[in-house]
């Protein structure tokens, strides 16, 4: 579209000319004369010299010359919308494949699709826009509200419950049993019942590989708005609060709570029956073994405060130093001599 239609999608300024058109979007770094990119950081700002982008989103206060710019508040944000409006990934037409399986007493909202090879089962309520693509299983009397999406190998288990506009990447596993066994003492562990389930909100999006375990009594709760990444792991019993997000790997042991807003990096782990308060963010490999107050930043194993955590870190790095610093005290003090370094 024309750079000046552009413009008024995305609610941006344009500084140059209105007349050319932009086909895509795509990096600075390899962005074409079609192309519409953005930068933020001063690294990729450098990159600038070198481009040969259509147009640039960049910040409001930036000075460039030379460049077609469209000026905004938040141009990360607003080249989010920008790839949504040139995205022409190919997109299900309503109706189920000859292949999938559905029960008769399933139903299937306006203009929902069925891919091939999929099965619904007894009882299953999909509300319209559902996208349910090859080889998803949806257990019998699932429910889930308008624009549910299941990619390939999802599977969600029976009574599990999803809001609108929920998500599923390829191979989540929605209302798994958890993981519940009891020693006896006598060899084989006791297997404990699950008979609880899962309970999604609104605008919800899991990554490929993640799971989310039906509780064993009692429900599994993720609230409105929560994003987990690839291979996330949710143990039986938990409860996340609205608009949590958590990266890669994340691992949350059962019936722990998090708050509103809680936020990790890769590879953190939670202990079991933990309360994490509203807005704490933990750095990447953080392992939480206690309960942690609304608007803590935290990072280690065992978490601390960040702040501490950056002290400790810098300290390492000489620990080496030091032990050997203290053992020539300690002989020092063993012959009586002085310590002159």
């Amino acid at each position: 579209m024309r750079l000046d239609e552009l413009a008024e999608k995305l609610g941006a300024e344009l500084e140059g000319d209105p007349a050319i058109e932009i086909t895509g979007v795509a990096p600075v770094e390899t962005a074409g004369p079609a192309d519409l990119a953005f930068v933020s950081s001063l690294k990729y700002r450098r990159m600038l010299r070198s481009s040969s982008a259509g147009a640039v989103l960049v910040d409001r206060s930036v000075e460039l010359e030379g460049l077609q710019l469209l000026r905004c508040d938040n141009p990360q944000l607003v080249f989010a919308a920008a790839i949504g409006l040139f995205d022409d990934r190919p997109q299900p037409v309503e109706g189920v494949h000859a292949s999938a399986v559905v029960a008769d007493t399933a139903r299937l909202g306006e203009g929902a699709y069925v891919g091939p090879f999929a099965v619904l089962g007894e009882n299953v309520v999909l509300g319209p826009g559902a996208r349910i693509h090859p080889h998803v299983v949806i257990y019998p009397e699932v429910k889930a509200g308008r624009n549910f999406t299941a990619h390939a190998g999802v599977v969600v288990r029976e009574r599990v419950l999803l809001g609108d506009d929920v998500t599923l990447q390829p191979g989540v596993v929605l209302g798994g049993d958890g993981f519940g066994f009891l020693p006896t003492g006598q060899g084989v562990a006791f297997s404990v019942p699950q008979a609880g389930t899962v309970e999604i909100g609104d605008s919800v999006d899991l990554g490929a590989n993640t799971t989310v375990d039906r509780a064993a009594v009692g429900v599994t709760t993720l609230g409105d708005g929560v994003k987990l990444d690839n291979l996330v792991m949710i143990a039986h019993g938990c409860e996340l609060g609205d608009h949590t997000i958590l990266a890669a790997q994340t691992g949350v042991a059962g019936s722990t709570k998090l708050g509103a807003g809680v936020m990790t990096g890769g590879q953190c782990g939670f202990g079991g029956h933990l309360e994490i308060g509203a807005g704490v963010q933990c750095a990447g490999q953080t392992g939480v073994l206690g309960d942690v107050e609304s608007g803590e930043i935290v990072a280690g194993t065992p978490a601390v405060n960040i702040g501490l955590w950056r002290r400790c870190s810098v300290l390492l790095k000489r620990l080496p130093e030091l032990f050997k610093r203290v053992a020539r005290l300690e002989k020092a003090l063993e012959t009586g001599s002085d310590e002159k370094n």
